[in-house]
């Protein structure tokens, strides 16, 4: 575990290579993790063609450090990789904010995944499913030897439950969920290998034909949850009291709470954080993403992922639930240098850990992002950022990048014709 304690240097007042050798000195970075970090190699051709098909080359975004986190009572650097400007500074300064209060606290359950089995052509489901039941120990234990190696480290077959679809397009039909601990993997592999081992055996016991036997990414056993609180004072800047911020915030989350189009944009604020560190560490950012908006309409309306109160102090205090199926062995995590080197940079050493700093990052960007919305706006801090991009897709260079972005958020004009306007009269 990274035990390195939070310093006074402005991470963003550094050059690149004074942040990587920072970051080598605070975690013990190799100069290979560093190079794989700043994308000297990163994922080469030769390995990025042996993980997916008709590989022509790789595409690089940038991989954006996120400081000031204390998880669990231990400091952590995030790598973020995502192209949108204000996010890492936006979660930086939240994770600032909650330093006084000890940060977050961020805990997890047990590391079960659901594997489904659609069973068809049932002269009965309800009887299938008894028979299903007299025989759930046998079926267990048979899922138990899928995966001799996952056994060993503990994990395997928990429970097997069995629901009939009574109201379906195609009429009713049985479904079995495999509910399986998978330890420190993200967990696709093992479920369906589990799943499709299965099959046979359900066929024979209930004379029925399986058709889908594949993993749910509603991973709603597998839970990660994050709570802050943040010191009313501290809320406080230039014209913006600590209460007003505060109030502000419960009271942007209720629209969120109420409304699924408020919601949907609400929880893509949090999605901002999770999927950037998902992304650095290679893992399925998509399963991600899928499981949370389904949890979110968990209760038949999509809502809020999080919660915003007052606590008994008169401080915000906030709260983040989802699933988070992620894991730190297998795929691509082991495959990408830059996701072994992010893994090492954290300290984390299992999937539980990895998740609790996954969901405390989506808590602190969701903050980031009320705090703008019920004070200043959200493109006054988001523009001032996005005016470099534009200077660049204008053509500036070098020097020019910063002092043409200054001009266009001065202006509150962040296009790309304004900006090959003024870099004409420099000419």
């Amino acid at each position: 575990m990274n035990s390195r304690a939070p310093n006074k240097i402005k991470f963003y007042n550094l050059s690149r290579q004074q942040r990587l050798a920072l970051l080598r000195s605070e975690a013990g970075l190799t100069e290979e993790d560093l190079a794989a970090l700043s994308g000297e190699p990163g994922l080469t051709a030769d390995q990025a063609e042996h993980m997916i098909e008709n590989v022509v080359g790789t595409y690089s975004l940038p991989v954006g450090i996120v400081r000031h986190f204390i998880i669990n009572g231990r400091p952590v650097s995030v790598p973020m990789v995502v192209e949108e400007p204000s996010i890492v500074a936006g979660a930086s300064f939240m994770a600032k904010l909650a330093q006084p209060t000890g940060g977050f606290t961020a805990t997890t359950t047990a590391p079960e995944m659901i594997g489904q089995i659609q069973i068809l052509d049932l002269a009965d489901p309800h009887e299938a499913r008894e028979k299903l039941l007299a025989e759930k120990d046998a079926l267990l234990a048979q899922a138990a030897e899928v995966d001799p190696v996952l056994k060993k480290l503990g994990g395997g077959p928990r429970d097997l439950e069995f629901r009939v679809m009574e109201a379906s397009p195609i009429g009713p039909f049985l479904v079995a969920h495999l509910i399986y601990d998978v330890r420190d993997a993200m967990g696709a592999n093992a479920i369906n290998t589990a799943v499709e081992r299965l099959a046979p055996r359900i066929e024979a016991i209930t004379g029925g034909r399986v058709l889908l036997r594949i993993l749910s990414n509603l991973a709603d056993r597998r839970l990660a949850r994050a709570k802050v609180t943040v010191r009313t004072t501290d809320l406080a800047f230039d014209d913006f009291t600590g209460e007003t911020v505060r109030d502000g915030i419960i009271q942007a989350w209720a629209f969120a709470a109420v409304d699924p189009y408020r919601a949907a944009t609400h929880n893509k604020g949090i999605m901002n954080g999770v999927d950037a560190v998902v992304l650095a560490t290679g893992n399925d950012w998509r399963a991600i993403e899928a499981g949370a908006h389904a949890y979110a309409a968990r209760a038949g309306r999509y809502t809020s992922l999080s919660t915003w109160r007052e606590d008994a102090d008169g401080n915000l205090e906030g709260e983040l639930e989802m699933p988070l199926a992620v894991g730190i062995v297998g795929g691509a995590t082991r495959v990408h240098p830059g996701a072994q080197a992010a893994l090492k940079l954290m300290g984390v050493t299992t999937s539980a850990e990895l998740a609790q700093v996954i969901v405390s990052v989506g808590l602190a960007q969701n903050l980031a992002a009320l705090r703008a919305l019920a004070t200043e706006g959200i493109q006054r801090g988001h523009m001032a950022l996005h005016a470099r991009q534009v200077a660049i897709a204008a053509g500036a260079v070098g020097d020019q990048v910063e002092k043409l972005a200054e001009i266009l958020a001065a202006e509150k004009t962040v296009r790309v014709d304004r900006a090959r306007e003024i870099m004409a009269e420099w000419s």
